[in-house]
């Protein structure tokens, strides 16, 4: 089974997000479920999502303790206690941020993460380009497909025609197909990169 958090806002499309991804999965003959969790339902107000993709059925809908991957729609919510709860070693971490990771103040989070399973994508921006307006679900839902390998690009934007009809559809798959292009081409550079994951803060201020 393979487990996806996401911690967004209310307004940002976080449900929908979770819910097309499992939709994507169906596509692929997969089992998926999507799992809504509401602190409030109030516009801004932080939202946890889950999806989990498995090749047999699931039972099983408790919240994802221990994720396999971790999507931030808000960078905003970077620095609250719960968003990096589980996070394992091995596991996969996308922001959607105009900064990269190394400057969002997170380096303590990263360490011992591989460079080329966590990437920062201006998924709000992209939103504006192609939507018009600045929800980024869609987009870091490419940039997810680009980073995990888990589901292809194809797949969800599939999901995306079927949730969204006509001219808004065929946007939000442009939206998605340029998120996935841009975090394509970061993850083939840190896998070029010669540092096999992050060091801490701390690491880096010995180091200077």
């Amino acid at each position: 089974m393979f487990a996806i958090r996401f911690h967004g806002r209310g307004g940002q499309g976080v449900v929908t997000a979770a819910e097309m991804l499992s939709q994507a999965a169906f596509i692929e003959g997969k089992f998926a479920q999507a799992v809504p969790t509401f602190g409030s339902e109030r516009t801004g107000a932080p939202v946890v999502a889950y999806c989990r993709i498995a090749d047999r059925a699931m039972r099983g809908r408790e919240p994802v303790a221990r994720p396999d991957a971790l999507i931030i729609q808000d960078a905003t919510l970077r620095f609250l206690p719960d968003v990096f709860a589980g996070m394992p070693a091995g596991g996969f971490l996308l922001v959607n941020s105009a900064l990269p990771l190394a400057e969002l103040g997170i380096g303590d989070r990263l360490a011992g993460l591989a460079r080329a399973r966590v990437a920062s994508v201006n998924a709000t921006q992209i939103a504006r380009e192609h939507l018009g307006r600045p929800l980024p679900n869609t987009a870091l839902l490419g940039a997810f497909a680009a980073l995990a390998d888990v589901l292809a690009l194809e797949s969800i934007t599939a999901a995306i025609r079927r949730r969204f009809e006509g001219d808004l559809g065929e946007a939000n798959v442009r939206a998605a197909a340029a998120a996935y292009e841009l975090v394509a081409a970061q993850r083939r550079r840190h896998e070029r990169a010669p540092l096999r994951g992050f060091r801490t803060v701390r690491a880096q201020a010995a180091r200077r």
